[in-house]
């Protein structure tokens, strides 16, 4: 694949396809286990996974923090800015970042568990759930940053393919795993952590073939001031990173806003939404990764052109899959809660209202998602930045704590409808700013 001269759209679709299925399949790990332990254990099952979450969206986080950051810059040295021969450095240097997180967040799992979860939500009813799904996953937790930081890198160095069938061998695992152990073998909860685990295994060690590999052009080198260097993937990846771990700190919020207005039932259809919502953001994370390797390289080539084709295709599919998933939310909203519990028929009575107004944030929430990508493969960090922050944290964290406050307890649910509308105004504004900027190093000669 020719990044600066091969047509665009066949090279678009073909990472679109690649990234769409690592990113939905990636996903399966939680909403699976959510699927299978709310049909095993009811209601308080899928509350504990709810509590759960927020562990999921760090440690993927910071593999996207290395990950996307190492890479964009990867692919941009290898395009041309600022010289060639040095991209293996950064590959390196995002390799040792990856180890040392890992590190810190392993350590932060088995010595600090059961106050991180008390603080995700838990009560005395759900803790004992919680912990007996994390305690298999506390032994390979380190693999789920690993994998996140090597898919993004696959995907730079022109193995999509690979990146997919890895996280795809793992997700069907877990799959089956799930079925086998939580229902076949009584393992119930602990059944379904322990297929996660395994699956993440999986998928590691289907990714690392790559190293052996004839497309393999990632190598170990001496990276030169590697502080500075890791400084910059931090910086070029901080919006990926602050997007998914944003995911976390509101399901935080939310599960201790839910408890405090809503109750335990409430928190149980919230469940399902995060995850739902988790797909949505999947579809979004597969249109950033599909195009960020294709304008990377062409920022770096000054191919402005080809960067404005690649948007083009961006954009329509962002439309897609907003327009699918509210649709899909506005028809069959209790579809959500059949599929993640046996339910009981006050949530089936009030899950329909909550679902609606909460998906109607979908409608806009890829595109908000991809314009981080978006900035970031342009090397634009700090618009990157405000949409990352604003939308994970600053807006919709005031508008969790205060729309209960002054418009009720239901007004919660309002949240991120707002939250991503006036995200969407500052993204849209900034995106036809910077891609009006862009030029073609024929137009400047």
């Amino acid at each position: 694949m020719d990044f600066l001269n091969g047509s665009i759209k066949p090279i678009y679709c073909k990472y679109l396809k690649a990234a769409f299925g690592s990113a939905m399949i990636t996903s399966i790990y939680s909403i699976v286990d959510m699927a299978m332990v709310g049909q095993y254990q009811g209601p308080n099952g899928t509350a504990a996974l709810a509590v759960v979450a927020p562990v999921w969206n760090i440690i993927y986080s910071l593999g996207l923090l290395m990950g996307i950051g190492g890479s964009v810059i990867f692919s941009t040295k290898r395009g041309g800015i600022g010289g060639q021969g040095d991209e293996n450095q950064y590959f390196t240097a995002a390799l040792i970042g990856s180890i040392i997180l890992s590190v810190i967040a392993w350590a932060a799992v088995l010595l600090f568990q059961e106050p991180i979860l008390m603080f995700f939500g838990a009560d005395s009813t759900l803790l004992p759930l919680a912990q007996e799904y994390m305690y298999p996953i506390k032994f390979v937790f380190p693999l789920f940053l690993f994998n996140q930081m090597l898919a993004a890198f696959l995907r730079n160095d022109k193995n999509p393919e690979l990146a997919t069938i890895g996280v795809l061998g793992g997700g069907i695992f877990n799959i089956f795993g799930d079925y086998i152990f939580v229902f076949t073998f009584n393992m119930g909860i602990f059944g379904a952590g322990l297929a996660t685990a395994i699956g993440s295994a999986i998928s590691f060690l289907i990714m690392i073939t790559h190293f052996f590999s004839r497309k393999n052009s990632l190598a170990l080198v001496k990276p030169e001031n590697i502080v500075k260097k890791l400084q910059e993937i931090s910086v070029t990846g901080f919006s990926t990173f602050f997007i998914d771990v944003a995911m976390g700190i509101l399901t935080v919020l939310f599960n201790r806003q839910i408890m405090k207005y809503l109750g335990t039932d409430a928190l149980a259809i919230y469940g399902p939404i995060i995850n739902v919502s988790t797909f949505v953001q999947c579809c979004a994370y597969s249109v950033g990764q599909a195009s960020q390797p294709i304008i990377s390289t062409n920022y770096g080539a000054g191919q402005g052109m080809r960067i404005k084709e690649t948007l083009k295709y961006a954009l329509y599919t962002t439309t897609f899959f907003g327009v699918f998933w509210v649709a899909l939310s506005f028809i069959y909203p209790n579809l959500y809660i059949r599929i993640f519990m046996s339910p009981t028929e006050k949530i089936l009575e009030i899950a329909p209202g909550i679902i609606r107004c909460y998906a109607s944030s979908f409608l806009i929430l890829p595109l908000n998602i991809f314009s981080a990508y978006y900035f970031q493969a342009i090397l634009k960090p700090k618009a990157a930045f405000i949409v990352s922050v604003f939308r994970g944290l600053v807006i919709s964290g005031i508008l969790i704590m205060i729309l209960p406050v002054i418009a009720g307890a239901n007004a919660l649910w309002l949240a991120m409808p707002i939250t991503e509308l006036l995200v969407m105004l500052y993204a849209v504004h900034r995106m036809r700013e910077y891609t009006g900027e862009l030029k073609d190093v024929k137009e400047i000669a």
